[in-house]
């Protein structure tokens, strides 16, 4: 069964950085497309940043582009996300999501359990 955990939500101030990451076990990351998805209070969950699974494509959501940046970790069979220049519009609980066929899909396999991010003054 795999499993994802998600960490490194916080609070910040805007302008201000944050590395999210995402830990894999049951299996190997690079058998999986990766990606993160953020949901807003009462908003609907969008995909932030995805990875395919040979690493080679990455996708960001328009707003993040120039701002945040998607890696893996082959070795710690980790997933991060680096979060600069936040904006307040940026809170929200980031998911970390796993899928074995499908690139950035809303239904992926597996899912984390979240991490809040807060970006206030």
């Amino acid at each position: 069964q795999v499993q994802l955990v998600e960490s490194g939500g916080d609070l910040v101030q805007p302008g201000g950085s944050l590395r999210l990451s995402c830990a894999v076990s049951g299996d190997s990351l690079d058998q999986y497309a990766m990606g993160w998805f953020r949901q807003a209070s009462g908003k609907e969950r969008e995909a932030v940043s995805c990875m395919s699974r040979s690493g080679t494509s990455t996708r960001y959501l328009d707003s993040v582009k120039g701002r945040f940046t998607i890696s893996r970790d082959n070795a710690k069979n980790t997933l991060h996300l680096q979060m600069n220049s936040l904006k307040p519009e940026d809170t929200a609980v980031y998911f970390c999501a796993a899928d074995r066929f499908y690139y950035c899909s809303g239904t992926s396999e597996y899912w984390g359990q979240g991490t809040q991010v807060t970006v206030s003054s």
